[in-house]
């Protein structure tokens, strides 16, 4: 190219740039605010430096999916008007104690640089986090505008923060506590909201343990006209919830608490007469230990039900179904294992409408349970659900040509998690590996996003993978594979991949390695249990300077070994905070 043409290529450049950046900065940043997707808004940031100023200027919330592949300092520099915060920390697999104890993740330090840089702070939504009642407290006092608290299977707190937060937070509008390891000490946080408190919106408890303050909810919930969702602990009656739904008719989102106690004929009732009131509720929950006789109680209220959830409720096939009669829009389900086959059959028969199942094993640690589903009530459930597309399935026994039923009846799946409870079990019926199972899945589910296997596999399995899951972000692998060729393939094959998790497999150096041009477009891999040593570890961290290669090591075990390596990508450098179990590499 001649130096003329070369002038005019750059002209061309600048003319193009300055045709993007021709709207006033005010019009600009009122146009990005209306993106939702953070991905959208990142992808909007990359077009040229105008659009990158726009982006950071009008961005009012930031989702970061690791808290260690950014440090809270370089975020509060690149968007100055941050009002909400979602962060997650440790693996997924810490869900399963597989990550030590102190990890770190711990919230804190983030708090601190928020207090500073970020006083108009009103939103925080953690998963996975550490937060101490020492933090909550100052998250309280540090924010003096701050509305919503999400914690999601976070730990290190008690009840005593909660109590901080009731206090000192006057304009709360939610607080959502769900599956964490909370030391609860009873229900007097509950009276520590002020007497003239009246925002709050959401309030979620259903998890904690011991018997709350009820004088203390009942005028909360009174005060609170505006609440929308009350989801309580199994400590609350079935005569507390009637008296609790008399203050709040208005409920879109109810999770009941116990809902086995004795009732006259008098009370049952006034409880099925207040239900039949509650006319915006489209989500139910909770129903603890729930006793048959009383269900009927809820029909009234089940007719907009759009989600329910009986994940603590052991129902039988029968029960089950003369509650779902009366759910015609439902569609998202979960259900224990206890409903077996024939309460997955009313499912197909009565929610055409459905998009969501999760299927959880009532006692996963029972290997002589004779209850449980088989791949009869997942195939009835694909013939009468057309629209499904999100499935978790925990179940005892499949077989190859029930999952490609399954997938020829539901093909739009985005998220498609089977879990066979048994480690390595095969086709019952032919003894064959499960690989044609998933070959299935991935060849006639081109949406497929979320993808957990099991069961009796091969390398074939990872071969299909790589070969047809091109829209696939998440694949979770236990017991699985015959060589590194497996893992390889994935890596090779899977453009969109985000995140890899990897347990019990006999994958090692070369499938870890085989992944150098990969990890960096990744959030995240974890490998335990597999064949991986040190010196692999060694040589991609050597290979890979921005990735950060963590290697866990337990008590007593081959020092060559990396018994367990979470590999992630970061601007921040190696963490400061590890403790000495984990080693950075």
């Amino acid at each position: 190219m001649g130096s003329s043409e070369l002038k005019r290529s750059k002209d061309s450049v600048s003319d193009e740039s300055a045709r993007r950046s021709s709207f006033p900065d005010e019009v600009l940043e009122r146009v990005l605010s209306l993106l939702k997707s953070h991905r959208d808004r990142s992808s909007v940031s990359l077009v040229c430096k105008d659009w990158y100023n726009a982006e950071r200027w009008s961005r009012t919330h930031v989702f970061i999916g690791n808290c260690y592949s950014v440090t809270p300092e370089i975020v509060a520099r690149r968007f100055p008007r941050i009002r909400s915060v979602t962060l997650k920390g440790k693996p997924r697999f810490s869900d399963f104690n597989l990550v030590p104890e102190n990890w770190g993740a711990d919230i804190h330090a983030w708090l601190v640089v928020f207090a500073a840089k970020y006083p108009f702070l009103e939103e925080l939504r953690l998963k996975r986090m550490a937060i101490s009642d020492e933090s909550l407290e100052f998250l309280a006092i540090s924010f003096p505008n701050f509305k919503a608290l999400s914690l999601l299977s976070c730990d290190g707190f008690s009840t005593n923060g909660l109590a901080a937060i009731a206090t000192h937070c006057k304009n709360l509008t939610e607080l959502d506590i769900q599956e964490n390891g909370i030391d609860d000490k009873g229900g007097s946080w509950l009276s520590c909201f002020p007497e003239r408190f009246m925002s709050l919106e959401v309030l979620n408890f259903a998890n904690l343990t011991s018997d709350i303050n009820f004088d203390a909810l009942e005028k909360l919930v009174g005060r609170c006209k505006s609440m929308r969702v009350l989801k309580l602990n199994r400590s609350v009656s079935l005569e507390q919830l009637q008296r609790l739904l008399v203050s709040a008719p208005q409920l879109a989102e109810l999770g009941t608490g116990s809902f086995s106690q004795e009732l006259t004929i008098r009370e049952y009732e006034e409880l099925e007469s207040t239900l039949s009131i509650c006319k915006n509720m489209h989500t139910l929950s909770g129903l603890w230990d729930a006793k048959g006789i009383y269900l009927p109680a809820l029909y009234p209220a089940c007719s907009h039900l759009t989600f329910l959830n009986l994940s603590y409720a052991a129902l039988q096939s029968v029960e089950l179904a003369k509650l779902l009669a009366h759910c015609p829009r439902l569609k998202r389900l979960w259900v224990l294992d206890t409903v077996e086959d024939k309460g997955l059959e009313a499912v197909g028969l009565n929610c055409p409408l459905l998009e969501e199942l999760r299927v959880f094993p009532a006692d996963p640690f029972d290997d002589e349970i004779v209850h449980g589903v088989t791949e009869a009530g997942f195939v009835a459930v694909s013939f009468g659900c057309p629209r499904l597309h999100y499935v978790l399935y925990f179940c005892r026994q499949m077989t190859n040509a029930a999952v490609a039923t399954i997938v020829q009846n539901c093909p739009d799946f985005t998220h498609f998690r089977l879990c066979i409870m048994n480690p390595g079990q095969p086709d019952y019926l032919t003894n064959e590996p499960m690989d044609e199972a998933f070959g299935a899945v991935v060849k006639t589910c081109t949406k497929l996003q979320r993808l957990s296997v099991s069961g009796l596999l091969t390398d074939l399995t990872f071969e299909y993978i790589g070969r047809y899951a091109k829209n696939l972000e998440t694949l979770s692998v236990a017991f699985a594979g015959r060589s590194d060729w497996g893992m390889q393939c994935v890596l090779g094959g899977c453009s969109k991949l985000r995140k890899l998790e990897i347990r019990d497999c006999p994958f090692g150096n070369a499938a870890l390695l085989s992944g150098l041009e990969k990890y960096e477009s990744m959030r995240s891999l974890w490998m335990s249990a597999c064949n991986v040593t040190m010196n692999g570890c060694r040589l991609l961290a050597r290979e890979m300077p921005r990735l950060n290669v963590e290697v866990m090591k337990e008590d007593g075990s081959d020092e060559s070994q990396a018994d367990k390596v979470y590999v992630y990508r970061s601007i921040a450098g190696p963490r400061r905070d590890a403790p000495p179990s984990v080693l950075t590499l």
